[in-house]
C-alpha cells in the first residue's frame, strides 16, 4: 500500500503526515477531536477523492473514530495496530504490550541508520521513551519515564501551593531559577534531559561496542535537543514516516 497520508493518534493530539515518493513531506498537529479541524486540513493540503491512509495511535477510541470519519469519506485505511503487522523483529518479553509509537519510530530509524550501527532512538510526548533497535535492526526494548507536562501536573496536582504551568518555550532554562516557576521549570526540565543523557551509559554497558546512532523525535524532542551531549538529528516527522514505511510493506 502506497498511502497519500499518514496519521499517528497520540493522547494529546493527532499527527497527519502528507506522504510522497520520498517520504513526509509535510506535517501538521491537529486536535484530536475536531473533525472541522481535520476537514480544513484535507482542503489546505487539496486531498480529494478516496485517498488511501494509513492510522496507528497509542489512542485506541480516538484513533478508531478518525479512521472511521475517514472511511465516510470514502477512504481506504489502514490501521496498524499490532506489532506483526510491522517489517521489524521485537525481542521483549511481551511484544503485544510494547506502544505502537515506539516500534514505528523503531520502523523508521532503521531506515536511516549506517549499517552495522544500532540506533538510540528518543520520543520525547506525554511520556518520554528511550529505545534501543540493535544493529541486526530489532527492537530491543528502553524506557519510560514522564513527559514535561506530565511532570509538572504531577507537581500541581500532589501539592497544596505549587503552581501549574508548561515547559520552557525554548531552550534549557538557566539555574538556578529565581522563583517558584522559574525552579519547577529548571527542575521538570533537567529531570527529562538529565535521565535521557544519564541513560546513555546503560545503554552503552547493554549493547555490543560497535557504533550507535541517536535519533530525536516528539513534540518536546526540540526542546530537549540543546541539553543533549551527543550529536543527533531531530526528526519531528519519525513515527510518521514508520507508519509509512510499515504501510508500503503492505499490498
Amino acid at each position: 500500500m502506497t498511502p497519500a497520508a499518514v496519521a499517528d493518534v497520540g493522547n494529546t493530539r493527532i499527527k497527519w503526515g502528507l506522504c510522497s515518493g520520498a517520504g513526509v513531506a509535510d506535517m501538521v498537529s491537529l486536535a484530536a477531536d475536531d473533525p472541522a479541524a481535520w476537514h480544513h486540513q484535507l482542503r489546505a493540503w487539496k486531498l480529494t477523492g478516496p485517498l488511501a491512509w494509513a492510522v496507528s495511535g497509542v489512542h485506541p477510541h480516538r484513533r478508531d473514530r478518525l479512521v472511521e470519519w475517514l472511511r465516510s469519506l470514502g477512504a481506504r485505511v489502514l490501521v496498524l495496530d499490532t506489532w506483526t503487522q510491522l517489517p521489524l523483529q521485537v525481542l521483549v518479553e511481551r511484544p503485544e504490550r510494547v506502544g505502537m509509537d515506539r516500534l514505528l519510530s523503531a520502523v523508521a530509524a532503521r531506515s536511516r541508520v549506517r549499517s552495522g550501527s544500532s540506533a538510540l532512538v528518543v520520543d520525547a510526548g506525554t511520556a518520554i521513551t528511550v529505545n534501543w533497535v540493535d544493529e541486526a535492526g530489532a527492537f530491543r526494548g528502553g524506557a519510560i519515564l514522564p513527559g514535561l507536562r506530565l511532570m509538572a501536573g504531577a507537581l500541581h496536582e500532589h501539592t497544596a501551593l505549587l503552581p501549574l504551568l508548561d515547559p520552557p518555550p525554548s531552550g534549557p532554562p538557566a539555574f538556578p531559577g529565581t522563583s517558584t516557576r522559574a525552579a519547577i521549570e529548571v527542575g521538570v526540565f533537567w529531570a527529562a534531559a538529565g535521565c535521557v543523557q544519564a541513560l546513555l551509559r546503560p545503554f552503552e554497558a547493554a549493547s555490543p561496542p560497535r557504533p550507535w546512532e541517536l535519533f530525536l523525535t516528539g513534540g518536546d524532542g526540540g526542546l530537549l535537543a540543546p541539553a543533549l551531549a551527543r550529536a543527533h538529528p531531530f526528526w519531528p516527522e519519525m513515527t510518521l514516516e514508520g507508519i509509512r514505511l510499515a504501510a508500503e510493506a503492505h499490498p
